[in-house]
């Protein structure tokens, strides 16, 4: 019993950083401009995503444009592009895999075969946790050179955004429900793997007495 609540425990998590990889995803707010001058007055914010820019006036306005061409792109937001629906789609698919072999379940009878298919959704979300980490840490490394760098232009300088955190918050979720649900799974599974054996009922004999080799 203690097995199958914490199954669903992972289970949940999974889905929860899978919700935040989605979000992640749609956020305009990879990264963020970063004004370093004093002498500058700050008027307005860009916001640069995977998919998008948008520009906050001081007065709470907001314009946002889709990127025109996909090839025009560096290289990290291609990668963040592709790698963030690539996790979106087997994320659908370990939830799935999941709850066809999770224990409260009667998709797939008990035994070998089930715990087997809860571990492939278990590890179908490390994969996802993993592969969402690639653009996460690209962005920052390039956000933090660009940073620090003299080279690079005081108005060309960027933060790390909102988005960024919430997409580590979801790699958290998705390697740790990942984790317990291959791990209750295992444990599952010594459990069933020993033998079960029963004794035979004892037969009475025709004056009413058990045997006596019942006995024995």
């Amino acid at each position: 019993m203690t097995s199958a609540a914490l199954e669903i425990l992972g289970l949940g998590l999974g889905i929860l950083g899978w919700v935040g990889v989605i979000l992640a995803c749609g956020l305009p707010m990879w990264q963020v401009s970063a004004f370093i001058d004093v002498n500058i007055v700050v008027a307005q914010t860009i916001w640069e995503g995977l998919w998008m820019n948008c520009v906050v006036q001081s007065t709470g306005q907001m314009q946002c444009k889709v990127y025109d061409s996909i090839l025009a792109l560096p290289p990290e937001v291609q990668a963040g592009r592709a790698l963030t629906v690539v996790v979106a789609l087997l994320g659908l698919v370990a939830l799935m895999v999941t709850v066809v072999g999770a224990q409260c379940t009667n998709c797939v009878r008990p035994g070998k075969m089930k715990s087997r298919i809860v571990i492939a959704g278990g590890a179908i979300y490390i994969l996802c946790g993993v592969l969402v980490l690639v653009p996460l840490c690209w962005f920052a490394n390039i956000v933090i050179s660009d940073f620090y760098d003299p080279t690079v232009p005081p108005s060309q300088k960027r933060e790390m955004g909102a988005a960024l955190y919430i997409g580590w918050a979801a790699t958290a979720l998705l390697l740790f429900g990942g984790c317990l649900i291959c791990c209750c799974s295992c444990s599952q599974r010594d459990e069933t793997s020993f033998p079960v054996k029963y004794s035979a009922p004892r037969r009475a004999t025709s004056n009413g007495e058990y045997d006596k080799k019942n006995y024995v």
